[in-house]
């Protein structure tokens, strides 16, 4: 099996199990056995775990975006196309097995002690929020309104993964669209620094 392979199948168990179980829970012993890896495999690609959480997270973050992205440009409109994002993330908490934003579970299980780990869930936020931005500025309107929506967006995750349920995405859809309207009357400022 050649490198390109085992990191592949690597990958693809550690996305399985880490985003069933949570990373903790998973250890190499059990990502050899469901990947099909050696355990001296496994470790020659990744030295330390925190290595391969760092991997599964970045390959997860091309693809995550790269669906949102393809849903989003369905949409002509392009106002349509924020609330297409809560659409999207509607039919994603929906999905058998969705266990919530995977960066924020693995954040919450490592961030304050792995700094690859960290800098992954950073890199993909920042980058959301930035895919945020550009639709409102594609739309026209201000770009204070990408800091609410995605405000909105990440609250709805962090919802649905605790209820279970996709009501949270209908609920942030109707608030984005509240706030889409109200931005594009003008209606959305920047809140005042405090002193």
């Amino acid at each position: 099996m050649d490198s390109a392979t085992a990191r592949d199948r690597a990958l693809d168990a550690a996305e399985e199990l880490f985003y069933a179980r949570g990373v903790q829970s998973v250890g190499m012993d059990e990502l050899r056995g469901a990947s099909g890896v050696s355990l001296k495999r496994l470790y020659q690609l990744f030295p330390a775990k925190e290595q391969l959480v760092a991997a599964w997270l970045a390959r997860r973050d091309e693809r995550w975006r790269a669906r949102l992205a393809a849903h989003v440009a369905g949409q002509r409109d392009p106002r349509e196309r924020i609330p297409a994002v809560f659409d999207w993330l509607e039919g994603w908490f929906g999905e058998d097995g969705f266990r919530g934003c995977a960066w924020i579970n693995a954040h919450g299980e490592l961030g304050a002690t792995s700094a690859p780990v960290a800098a992954q869930v950073r890199a993909h936020k920042e980058a959301f929020r930035g895919c945020l931005a550009s639709l409102v500025e594609d739309a026209g309107l201000p770009a204070a309104l990408a800091g609410p929506l995605f405000l909105l967006a990440e609250g709805a995750m962090v919802t649905a993964g605790i209820t279970g349920s996709t009501r949270p995405a209908a609920e942030a859809r109707e608030a984005a669209r509240a706030l889409v309207a109200a931005a594009g009357r003008g209606e959305l400022s920047r809140p005042s620094p405090t002193p």
